[in-house]
């Protein structure tokens, strides 16, 4: 009598793809409750992941902040138009209305030479000796605003350089140097983020990857037993691929807090600083989209530190 032939039932394409999602999602929970069950090397490393992600966190806060300030205080780029001696009135308005044309200028207002002795007397505390002058020293001066968009210092310098070919202007001054130093700092601020943010990212991918080590040589002989019944390397190295990335994403939430923390304890000191150059500006932390790039960071360094450790230990350890 035949011996009916048992067939291996398979399933179908859309059956391995679910199977193979589910496996993964039972092997990353199983990772999370790993971590669970060992709270304490847990926490302590999650905390040193966490005060390492928020140094160069705290310092793009720092740069995006700095930057929004230089582009607030771009305004404060006037030029200062002086007029030759003896040019009439109907010729410096002509002078006004050219310049109101230019696509570069925002505004200009006109200051008489008698406004400016004024203003000067009022200002200088020189206000009796000045009075004995037989003529009025001062010129008169046109004020140009730049636009928003022409008021860095770079264009700022080309606008004064265009302006002073008028002839009805003597010369022109563009007090902007301070301007020039606050964003030089600014440059600074953004390369030093870029070098301690590669030297974390480094100290992340290493923490990991010694805690992913330990991790293995603990479970080695529970390893080597899977090995015996035939489990693969891809196998027994996912879950502790999860728990690297687990170790970055709560790491990453962890910076968050710590930089939400220190914008509002120090959000208080900077108004008050930028009150006193008429200012107000409140201090901003990570956006959506910067938290969300926090985080894929951060679970990225840990699988990375994870994958290096499981590659080299896991494939060392064979059945004895």
């Amino acid at each position: 009598m035949t011996q009916p032939t048992l067939k291996r039932s398979k399933l179908p394409l859309s059956g391995r793809i679910v199977m193979f999602f589910i496996r993964h999602v039972q092997q990353a929970m199983a990772s999370l409750g790993e971590l669970w069950r060992n709270p304490v090397s847990s926490v302590m490393t999650m905390a040193v992941l966490g005060v390492s992600l928020s140094l160069p966190a705290a310092l793009q806060v720092l740069v995006k902040n700095a930057e929004t300030i230089t582009h607030s205080w771009n305004g404060a780029a006037q030029i200062s138009l002086f007029i030759h001696d003896g040019q009439s009135d109907r010729a410096i308005q002509s002078l006004i209305t050219r310049l109101q044309v230019y696509p570069e200028v925002e505004s200009v207002s006109f200051i008489s030479r008698d406004d400016a002795l004024k203003e000067f007397q009022a200002q200088s505390g020189f206000g009796e000796a000045l009075s004995y002058l037989d003529s009025n020293p001062l010129p008169a001066v046109v004020m140009v605003t730049p636009t928003q968009d022409n008021a860095t210092p770079v264009r700022a310098k080309q606008l004064l350089q265009k302006l002073q070919m008028e002839p009805e202007v003597s010369f022109g001054r563009l007090d902007i140097e301070w301007l020039e130093r606050l964003q030089a700092v600014v440059h600074v601020l953004e390369r030093t983020v870029t070098a301690v943010a590669l030297l974390l990212v480094l100290a992340v991918v290493l923490v990991i990857g010694n805690t992913i080590r330990l991790a293995i040589m603990n479970r080695r002989d529970e390893i080597e037993v899977m090995k015996l019944v035939g489990a693969t390397d891809n196998f027994i190295q996912r879950p502790f691929l999860y728990t690297g990335v687990w170790y970055g994403i709560i790491g990453g939430l962890l910076a968050w807090i710590i930089i939400n923390l220190l914008v509002w304890y120090l959000d208080g000191a900077l108004s008050n600083l930028l009150g006193l150059y008429g200012s107000q500006i409140e201090m901003k932390s990570l956006d959506f989209s910067e938290l969300i790039e926090l985080l894929l960071m951060a679970s990225g360094l840990g699988w990375l530190g994870s994958y290096i450790s499981v590659r080299q230990y896991i494939r060392a350890i064979e059945p004895s």
